[in-house]
């Protein structure tokens, strides 16, 4: 970091030398010809657009990974409630009723908590009982199935709350607000004085975009708190599904968790 500083403010220097001694004994010009600040306004343009394309494209891969993730773990839960089938009756009931509680807890209380980077305790109670079951089923057929599609729902979900923390450093959001800031002041700068609607116009528009660009990528760079935002479609999904099953193989009628995926009070 410090030798790129000091490469560029060295450059800066000699860029600034040759223009006051070495420019006239090779251009042999007047002093006040050369290029004007509408010149330097263009690469300005360029690199902040690219720095935005750049960036966007960047928060657009965090947000991908995150909505396939979702889907992924949502599968996995599935998956573990139909492998569930193949246990004994009891082992059965408690995983598909773990499985449903454990839905209902990533929902309602691990979703909105993601809107702000965090996670919740919640679903790991349930993702624990899911554990404790599978030793009663050490050595039947059905224990491996189980561990492995509960391993996969674990990993989803890690890849899910590592997504839901910003992708893009805030520093780099300032710095593409600075330059985004620079470059519409030097337009403004070079638009003529006089007969200006078009250009004005123009520079509204251009204006309008480059923000609007910024507040996509600081929308998409949040997933789950954003206006673009991915939604718990597919654990809502798995929780019916799973609330199916339960509810015709179980001779239980009451699930172990409330609404909120609370364990109820025994």
């Amino acid at each position: 970091m410090l030798l790129v500083v000091l490469v560029a403010a060295a450059a800066l220097l000699a860029g600034l030398a040759a223009n006051r001694y070495l420019r006239p004994r090779l251009l042999h010009e007047d002093d006040d010809t050369g290029m004007a600040v509408k010149d330097l306004v263009g690469p300005l343009l360029t690199l902040t657009v690219l720095l935005l394309a750049f960036v966007l494209v960047t928060a657009n891969g965090s947000y991908g990974k995150a909505e396939v993730a979702s889907r992924g773990e949502a599968r996995a839960l599935d998956q573990l409630v139909e492998t569930a089938e193949y246990a004994p009756q009891a082992q059965r009931a408690r995983i598909q009723a773990d499985a449903v509680c454990y839905a209902r807890a990533v929902r309602t209380q691990e979703w909105p908590a993601m809107a702000d980077g965090e996670g919740s305790a919640a679903p790991s109670v349930w993702s624990t009982d899911f554990r404790l079951t599978f030793r009663t089923l050490e050595g039947k057929p059905a224990f491996g199935m189980l561990v492995a599609a509960d391993n996969k729902r674990s990993d989803e979900r890690e890849e899910r709350l590592t997504q839901a923390t910003a992708s893009i450093p805030s520093a780099i959001l300032w710095f593409l607000l600075a330059t985004l800031t620079i470059t519409v002041i030097g337009l403004g700068i070079c638009l003529p004085r006089r007969n200006n609607r078009g250009q004005v116009i123009t520079l509204v528009v251009i204006t309008a975009l480059l923000t609007t660009t910024l507040c996509i990528i600081r929308d998409v760079d949040r997933p789950f708190g954003g206006i673009i935002q991915v939604e718990p479609t597919a654990i809502t999904e798995a929780e019916r599904q799973a609330t199916r099953d339960f509810l015709a193989h179980s001779t239980l009628t009451e699930l172990p968790c409330d609404d909120q995926g609370n364990r109820r009070e025994a």
